[in-house]
């Protein structure tokens, strides 16, 4: 955004101290950060491509489990790369248009995990009441219009913040006590009044948070009902295991986003929101994959069959390559020698 002051215009930049205020573990941070993002990208990556070589995997909820890891991805991608850069350079600016592109792709993926959770909760809760009825009520267009409503949604609260925020005034120079340019702490630098945007976001975050629990929460309780109806104790438990993964991630994922809420003053209580917000945008994109992965015979065979089987096609190519070589390396000899033109001292250097 191009402001003026005075007779001269400007473009604000931003400063992110992120955990500047720490020295001595800047290098420690980086390292674990580092690996985490590894760990990230390794696995939701390799979840999407296990899910899309094994046809046993080709179901309706691996459908929404490839774009969740998607999600997540893209998530921890938007954020942990500039929070791995500040860690390490003394420069911790960020440019305006660098700053609002980054909430705008945080918000857009933030709420588009939230309405894929409550897809997942839906889809089990189909499954398991209405086995009869799952593949025409979780038809692939009605899949496919649950995945883009979320992606859709994400959009749209992403764009409308962004308009607002886009519409304050701002100094040309200001500290954002943050490693991530959040909604809340780009509002603490406006030098407008930022009374409308504040509103919005709340309302908008409410809805959001208020709508995918409410999904859920009555997907399992129809759940728990219809499994202790069950006869078979066996028949329970193993119902009931099919949803400990993602009763599991919609935990850590919802129990973070509502701890946030519950801090009462974060402008004094930096230090928490920072750790909250790295296991928000850093830490969950990490563990979905693990979470969804360890439990699931599947994706694990297809995982170890897959690094085997690499690893078995590149030690036979080296293989062959080496004893092609070498045959070559003799038949040359033999070629030569019964043309008198090498003697058996060269041997070893032709075989090298």
């Amino acid at each position: 955004m191009l402001l003026s002051e005075g007779n001269h215009s400007f473009i604000p930049t931003f400063i992110l101290l992120g955990f500047s205020e720490y020295p001595e573990l800047q290098v420690p941070l980086f390292l674990v950060f580092l690996s985490v993002y590894t760990i990230t990208v390794v696995g939701n990556l390799g979840m999407i491509i296990i899910i899309k070589v094994n046809s046993k995997l080709h179901t309706i909820m691996y459908f929404f489990l490839s774009h969740l890891s998607f999600v997540d991805f893209c998530f921890s991608t938007v954020v942990t790369p500039k929070l791995l850069e500040n860690l390490v350079v003394e420069d911790r600016i960020i440019s305006f248009s660098g700053c609002i592109a980054q909430f705008c792709f945080t918000r857009l993926f933030g709420v588009a995990e939230t309405f894929m959770l409550a897809a997942v909760a839906y889809d089990r809760f189909v499954a398991i009441c209405s086995p009869l009825l799952y593949t025409t009520v979780m038809s692939p267009k009605r899949c496919a219009l649950l995945v883009a409503g979320s992606y859709s949604w994400g959009v749209a609260c992403s764009v409308t913040l962004t308009y607002f925020l886009l519409a304050l005034s701002y100094c040309k120079s200001s500290t954002i006590n943050n490693f991530i340019c959040d909604h809340s702490v780009i509002v603490s630098v406006s030098c407008s009044d930022p009374y409308i945007t504040q509103m919005l976001c709340s309302i908008i975050a409410i809805f959001n948070e208020a709508g995918s629990l409410v999904i859920i929460l009555m997907s399992y309780i129809f759940i728990f009902i219809t499994v202790m109806g069950m006869p078979s104790a066996s028949g329970r438990w193993k119902t009931f295991s099919t949803c400990a993964s993602h009763l599991t991630a919609i935990s850590i994922f919802h129990g973070t986003i509502l701890f946030l809420f519950c801090i009462p003053n974060p402008k004094t209580s930096w230090l928490t929101v920072k750790v909250t917000s790295v296991f928000y945008t850093v830490m969950i994109p990490m563990l979905n994959p693990l979470i969804y992965s360890l439990r699931n015979k599947e994706v694990k065979n297809t995982f170890t069959r897959l690094i085997f089987t690499n690893h078995f096609v590149t030690m036979h190519n080296i293989l062959k390559f080496i004893i092609s070589e070498k045959i070559n390396d003799i038949l040359c000899y033999r070629l030569f020698s019964s043309c008198g033109t090498i003697d058996d001292s060269n041997l070893l250097i032709i075989m090298l």
